[in-house]
């Protein structure tokens, strides 16, 4: 799996480390940062995080590549 933050659409709200403060912070330019284990988190997990995003600006890749979320 890889989480990916588009750092250009992140407004740095913070939602993402109120939901999952041990998976995110807000890192020095005020944007959010992946700090999690990658492998001790789930699929599910990381979706659900992504989804509360008010600008869709994390990504969720499943093991193969493919993104799982945002759908295109």
């Amino acid at each position: 799996m890889k989480v990916k933050i588009i750092k250009d659409q992140c407004i740095g709200c913070g939602s993402c480390v109120a939901v999952e403060p041990d998976l995110f912070e807000i890192d020095d330019d005020m944007k959010s940062k992946f700090i999690g284990d990658i492998d001790k988190v789930s699929l599910e997990k990381l979706i659900e995080v992504a989804e509360i995003c008010p600008v869709l600006a994390i990504e969720v890749y499943d093991d193969n590549g493919k993104k799982v979320y945002p759908k295109e």
